[in-house]
């Protein structure tokens, strides 16, 4: 399948795995990327750029397909060395970077003399716009279904991809709630050129993460994620646990006087204590609602092809069929 996406990254299939906390690892993006997709190693989870400089170079003995890097912004007292992060990335030879958190405006310039291509994060339709005019080569359309962050307009993906699609010349990927063809053929449909899965792909063989994570997505529900912090304008979708049991009353008794500092316990050093350690309940961490859609723990291949399988089943037999007037049977669908 060609898109804008699969030309702009050099990939055969329109999927991109996403940065994620303690998920992207060299395994999995080498893992996704020699499916045919767009495999993402995680900057910041690399405590150093020294040591994204190694993850970088691991990744590339796993594979000789094209991978990209995640570099999220965030607001900090003292800020991650970003400068040194880039300088990393570009010395490994990384031509794709998808950025997130806030803008990367300031470090476009840096970006873009190493030959860098950037795809940026977005939630809304005016963010994608100023990511399109700031020199971001793609944006990916985050809705309100997504794990992880969705911003504060909770506009979701039925709403914000075709709206996305009014407005951009760029080409973008739908995210959030995306975990199968049905997935990828709707995005299309609405005008994206492509899909980023997260959650999707924390649940399968090679994402380096606890047996226990695997399992409590399999065994979750759409209605198993809780949004979070939105007292603070930082609202996080985050899986339900005990920690979040706890992080949701803190925020009923504090009301609008939340204090970050309320809830440090629940929000601080979780993702070592859930990904690594497999401590299911240590507190909050991303989980999208697409988690009612996963129900089996494939390896990376198998769960592509499905993706690339059903889409083209649904294309070529459900669709066209209602155009020949024929009442297209749905086709058989494989575990997702």
């Amino acid at each position: 399948m060609k898109t804008a996406i699969t030309e702009l990254f050099g990939i055969q299939h329109p999927i991109i795995q996403g940065g994620m906390h303690y998920v992207g690892f060299a395994e999995l993006a080498a893992a996704v990327s020699n499916a045919g997709g767009l495999g993402i190693i995680t900057g910041l989870t690399q405590k150093t750029p020294e040591l994204l400089a190694k993850e970088i170079a691991r990744c590339r003995d796993l594979t000789n397909k094209p991978f990209g890097v995640n570099l999220t912004f965030l607001p900090s007292f003292t800020a991650p060395p970003y400068p040194e992060y880039i300088a990393a990335i570009r010395e490994g030879g990384v031509k794709i970077v998808e950025t997130a958190g806030r803008s990367p405006e300031q470090y476009m310039p840096a970006l873009k003399a190493a030959g860098i291509k950037v795809i940026h994060k977005c939630t809304s339709v005016r963010h994608s716009l100023k990511a399109e005019k700031i020199g971001c080569d793609a944006v990916s359309v985050d809705g309100f279904e997504c794990g992880g962050h969705p911003g504060e307009d909770d506009i979701p993906n039925m709403i914000l991809l075709p709206r996305a699609a009014d407005e951009l010349k760029i080409p973008f990927v739908a995210s959030g709630g995306m975990a199968d063809g049905r997935s990828l053929v709707a995005s299309l449909a609405m005008g994206a050129d492509g899909i980023n899965m997260g959650t999707r792909f924390v649940a399968t063989k090679e994402a380096p993460v606890h047996e226990n994570v695997k399992r409590a997505l399999v065994e979750a529900t759409e209605l198993d994620t809780r949004l979070v912090m939105r007292a603070l304008r930082n609202t996080e979708r985050v899986l339900k646990n005990k920690g979040v049991d706890r992080l949701v009353e803190i925020e009923r008794e504090k009301g609008r006087g939340l204090k970050i500092e309320d809830i440090l316990d629940q929000v601080a050093g979780v993702y070592p204590k859930v990904m690594v350690d497999g401590e299911m309940d240590a507190g909050a961490w991303s989980c999208g609602m697409v988690v009612g859609l996963i129900n089996d723990i494939p390896t990376v291949q198998e769960l592509i092809d499905r993706v690339m399988t059903e889409a083209e089943q649904i294309i070529r037999q459900r669709l066209t069929g209602f155009l020949d007037g024929v009442v297209a049977k749905v086709p058989a669908r494989a575990v997702a």
